[in-house]
């Protein structure tokens, strides 16, 4: 398409056509350095082994592990494959059942995705907090920016759970904490989502918080109800506001989006199936800090008894698990064997 005569008539058509042409070449050639990498070693594994040279036997060994790596990456890459997997995505955490324990499990949480954001390159931004009432948060929403971060991050969603020996507890009784996160994509100005203004109520008040950006002397704060369906969104992270609105919006906007996603595949209804009660039995993942420590995921059985590298934003093996997982249960039988 890009060799034809007429290629650059149409600018924004062009560059979008020149953006999918990169994409696609990036992929072949990193799939053509993979071949030669193999090839190379292969080689000179051959050579090493037929010379005994145990050093260099060594060193091709961490070579296939990093080249063992990068592949798996990429394969989880193609996973991503839907059309909503390559958007940003809005991260929404929500404090259940216990109380003050439940509330600053949630504020855990919010630091283990805002720093697994940071090690995967993304950027993210809090549009909206509610502090707890003694401590921790009862509900936090953020966007996170980057390449995939809805097909990553979808992966989160469920009921997260937590057993430890409470700090809030005078006679240090172990606690079990519950906490709910939703994933949705973010919905960019190429997606049109109609929306009628008679269908919103738009309710503006005062931010609060912890201080800092999240505290303004002014109702600048806006809360967004869309009567039809009952999905209410709101903002408090901006200054103005008219930025606050425009959040606000969007973050709707998403939230239809995936409504309306869910009503079209018949896949989404597994997602909803992890819309529980936050409570007892419908957890996706356990964090036991004692009497053990061990994070088990409930849906893959994989387990890490690392827990503090864990909450210090180390998930991508439970987000490659659950995503390999997903694509095996969505192959054919016959594909299987």
């Amino acid at each position: 398409m890009s060799a034809k005569n007429d290629f650059w008539e149409d600018q924004d058509k062009a560059r979008e056509i020149l953006q999918k042409k990169t994409k696609l070449t990036n992929k072949l050639d990193n799939w053509r350095k993979f071949n030669k990498e193999i090839i190379d070693i292969d080689i000179l594994w051959n050579i090493a082994f037929q010379e005994k040279e145990e050093n260099v036997l060594q060193d091709l060994a961490c070579d296939m592990d990093a080249l063992t790596s990068s592949v798996c990456q990429e394969e989880i890459k193609m996973m991503l494959s839907s059309e909503q997997d390559p958007m940003n995505a809005i991260i929404s955490i929500h404090a259940g059942a216990g109380g003050t324990e439940a509330q600053d499990w949630a504020e855990i949480l919010l630091r283990m995705y805002l720093r697994w954001a940071e090690k995967k390159g993304f950027t993210t931004k809090i549009i909206d907090y509610l502090p707890g009432d003694e401590a921790g948060i009862k509900s936090v929403s953020c966007t996170v920016e980057g390449e995939y971060a809805y097909g990553y991050a979808k992966a989160e969603i469920g009921i997260h759970r937590l057993v430890r020996i409470s700090p809030f507890d005078a006679n240090s009784r172990r606690h079990t904490s519950f906490a709910s996160v939703f994933v949705y994509p973010e919905v960019d100005d190429e997606i049109k989502i109609e929306i009628n203004e008679d269908d919103l109520r738009i309710d503006t008040f005062r931010a609060g918080g912890k201080g800092g950006q999240h505290v303004n002397k002014t109702d600048s704060a806006v809360r967004i109800t869309h009567l039809p369906s009952g999905i209410v969104v709101q903002c408090q992270n901006e200054r103005s506001q008219h930025k606050n609105k425009a959040m606000a919006m969007k973050y709707l906007k998403s939230r239809l989006y995936e409504k309306e996603l869910q009503q079209k595949n018949d896949e989404k209804n597994e997602v909803n199936k992890l819309k529980k009660d936050i409570a007892w039995g419908s957890q996706i993942r356990s964090y036991v800090l004692h009497p053990y420590k061990l994070v088990k995921d409930h849906r893959t059985n994989l387990e890490n008894g690392n827990a503090n590298k864990v909450l210090d934003g180390d998930i991508d093996e439970f987000i490659q698990a659950y995503l390999m997982n997903s694509t095996s249960r969505s192959l054919p039988q016959d594909h299987l064997k």
